[in-house]
């Protein structure tokens, strides 16, 4: 039995308001990637096997910190696993603050159900530490990998000196040469200032704060601004899922795709928007992606075949949208 196909129709063309926040961040003041390597103990049985000599390096590299001195050789256990430990470091996040860890074994573990991760360093790319994970992993079925919500806590803050800044600089989500215009005036017609943004490209807008006004309040003020912003067309795919999700109004060029035992033939006539299926062939006029899909899952097309004729349509040009698989 095929997988149901769900299909999700947006208006991804259409222009709607958005909050300034809500479409662009602060250049520089992002999120930044932890990593650690770490060991997992206290598991019934499904940790490294004995011969996973990195395991039993670090379990012995462990013990010696406790004044206890064994060889890697000796260490005969199935409890312990060797794991990679990722976290993101917030942007203005504090010493003390508490942030979720990812666990992820890198040996030959069955599961990490029921461990514990042992305390762990976690370094950013400069080499230095930022935070320290230690917690118990909930699982209640068997898995590899696995997150630790607040089991971190930071122990270095990255300082950003925003409020000595006469300057910042707003990065776009999204490139498009409207938004970021729309953005420049919206913040323009706000201050009543036409030197307070400027759209430099397509995703950059610089800012320079008024006078009489520190950056943490500017950059308040600007977050709040409403705008008029456009998402441009895109088609999402998940495969695993089989769900699609796609513009209304997404329209194909004519073409013809033969795909495994059907033949797909796009047209365009002066004739009503329809679709007809006879002897293994669907003739379509001026369809959208969205009855398109409509008419391959009426007639019982797989999702992933599906998925298929649409990335074979984007390659033959006949679709001029991305295509965004997640």
């Amino acid at each position: 039995m095929s997988k149901w196909i769900l299909l999700l129709i947006a208006l991804f063309s259409l222009s709607y308001g958005a909050k300034i926040k809500d479409i662009s961040s602060i250049l520089g003041v992002r999120e930044n990637e932890l990593t650690g390597y770490g060991l997992v103990i206290g598991l019934n049985g499904t940790g490294d096997k004995s011969n996973s000599k990195f395991t039993m390096q670090a379990v012995s590299n462990m013990l010696e910190t406790m004044n206890i001195k064994v060889s890697p050789n000796d260490i005969k256990s199935k409890n312990v696993a060797a794991v990679i430990v990722s976290a993101k470091l917030p942007p203005f996040g504090r010493a003390g603050d508490k942030i979720d860890v990812f666990v992820s074994s890198i040996g030959d573990a069955k599961s990490l159900a029921g461990g514990t991760l042992v305390l762990t360093p976690l370094n950013a790319i400069d080499g230095n530490v930022y935070a320290i994970a230690q917690g118990n992993i909930s699982l209640n079925f068997n898995a590899t990998s696995a997150t630790i919500p607040q089991a971190g806590i930071i122990e270095r803050e990255l300082v950003y000196d925003i409020y000595n800044k006469p300057n910042a600089t707003l990065s776009l989500k999204d490139a498009d040469f409207k938004n970021a215009i729309n953005v420049e005036r919206a913040i323009n017609t706000h201050f009543k200032d036409n030197a307070i943004a400027l759209a430099k490209d397509p995703r950059t807008i610089s800012l320079s704060k008024p006078k009489d006004m520190g950056m943490v309040e500017f950059l308040s003020i600007v977050n709040d601004i409403d705008v008029s912003y456009q998402n441009g067309d895109k088609i999402i795919i998940d495969e695993q899922s089989g769900t699609i999700i796609t513009g209304i109004d997404i329209t194909i060029q004519p073409i013809t795709i033969s795909h495994g035992d059907i033949t797909i033939e796009i047209i365009d006539s002066l004739g009503d928007n329809k679709s007809t299926f006879e002897s293994g062939k669907l003739k379509a006029n001026r369809p959208t992606i969205s009855s398109l899909v409509g008419a391959l899952q009426k007639i019982g097309t797989t999702p992933q075949n599906i998925i298929s004729i649409l990335n074979a349509m984007k390659k033959s040009g006949a679709i001029n949208v991305n295509i965004e698989s997640i």
